[in-house]
């Protein structure tokens, strides 16, 4: 496995750089299958990687599915459809011709695909056929989807597939370095670590209302554990809510669960819905702060994100987490927080019972993780990257090193060695 410098993000100390590095004179085309206004973590983060190319004077422009009632000048938008196994979730398969003709017309010194799948297809096929440096990134575990969602026997093609197509990639970027090893486990090469940051002025400590509280209905001496993020199966929504049910009503136990969100799953959380438990919806903004702010207790039981941004916002905020025992959210956690065992609504209830009842132990584990977040600075997440970005796209002596291989990564599926 060869790592990439780009780590910084990470828990271990990140480089210091004298100055961040401008990016004039490149010119990024982002191809991805999910962008504003769809709402998720990987389209905050590329938002910000978009805006922040641009602020150091790069230029980026984004390739993507058009959505109902999206507008169309942000971005190159193709028609989509929506996928059955996720309706949520659009696809688009945009002819190889049209796509190579858009990205000629751009210019770009450096494509990078977020998605294997129909848009990243496309832009892998149009930089390699233009010449034009490759990279990737890997946001979404497939391959745990596949599980969850009972299409197992799509895992092993899925990983013979996801090889092959960044067996071309110059750089394959990972959220985590757990992600990063379990990639390599499987035959890919040439990775590295793009972190995540955080804005701890959006997201502080600051922000806590008891109006927001009282607005929900939350009593001034229970407990309030907020889950935040998409309301979809993969993401062990279920445990919590289990979980909840089994710590008691809150008029019992002093623990009131409050979910922050939407998604494909929500109707049936819904329904199934413990006593007390509150959905606010979709929040954004100053809503959204607030809504961390005010509560007390964090829950993360998904056990498929290969990071996890709500977690470091919640740390930011100064939650405690009690998060599911997975490789990737250790990782995050950097030994903030509690664990529970992946799936085990059970032990989940005995943590956050415990934690509602010892006010000492969750402003140690707050601390903690208000600790870890500050490390945590998009200034040096970015830093990193955009010096990876800088030595793939536009140093000389580096693309004619890799020209070869680019060529050979193109043509053939990697296996595993």
């Amino acid at each position: 496995m060869t790592l990439a410098s780009t780590t910084a993000g990470s828990d271990a100390a990140a480089p210091v750089f004298s100055c961040s590095p401008s990016l004039e004179g490149l010119r990024l085309a982002l191809f991805t299958d999910t962008y504003a206004p769809h709402l998720n973590g990987v389209t905050r983060t590329l938002e910000r990687l978009v805006a922040e190319v641009q602020r150091r004077g790069g230029a980026a422009k984004v390739f993507t599915v058009e959505a109902p009632g999206t507008p169309r000048p942000d971005a190159v938008r193709w028609p989509s459809i929506p996928f059955w196994a996720y309706p949520e979730m659009r696809l688009a398969w945009p002819d190889r011709r049209a796509a190579i003709a858009e990205l000629r017309a751009f210019r770009p010194t450096l494509v990078q695909a977020t998605t294997q799948l129909g848009v990243g297809l496309a832009g892998r096929a149009a930089a390699l056929s233009l010449g034009v440096p490759f990279v990737a990134s890997y946001h979404t575990n497939l391959t745990a989807y596949a599980h969850h969602y009972r299409l197992g026997a799509l895992a092993e093609p899925g990983w013979r597939f996801l090889r092959w197509f960044h067996a071309a990639a110059l750089r394959t970027w990972c959220p985590t370095q757990a992600v990063a090893d379990e990639l390599a486990s499987h035959g890919f090469t040439r990775l590295g670590v793009w972190g995540r940051g955080v804005d701890t002025a959006r997201f502080s400590p600051s922000h806590r209302s008891l109006a927001f509280r009282d607005a929900l209905g939350v009593g001034r001496d229970e407990v309030l554990v907020a889950y935040v993020g998409r309301i979809a199966a993969e993401k062990d929504v279920d445990v919590a809510l289990e979980a909840a049910r089994r710590a008691g009503p809150p008029a019992q136990s002093g623990v009131r669960l409050v979910l922050v969100g939407e998604g494909p799953h929500e109707a049936s959380c819904r329904a199934r819905a413990p006593e007390g438990a509150i959905f606010t919806g979709r929040l954004e903004g100053a809503a959204l702060a607030a809504a961390y702010a005010s509560a007390d207790l964090f829950v993360f039981p998904s056990r498929t994100d290969t990071f996890g941004n709500v977690l470091v916002e919640a740390m930011a905020t100064g939650l405690p987490v009690v998060a599911a025992d997975v490789p990737p959210t250790r990782e995050v956690l950097a030994g903030a927080g509690d664990l529970f065992p992946p799936g085990d609504a059970g032990a989940l209830a005995e943590v956050l019972l415990r934690l509602a009842g010892d006010r000492a132990a969750r402003r140690r584990s707050a601390e903690a993780g208000l600790a870890v977040a500050r490390r945590r600075t998009w200034t040096a997440v970015f830093d990193a990257l955009f010096r990876d970005y800088l030595t793939l796209a536009l140093d000389p002596a580096f693309a004619a090193a890799t020209a070869g291989r680019r060529a050979l990564g193109a043509l053939a599926p990697a296996r595993a060695s």
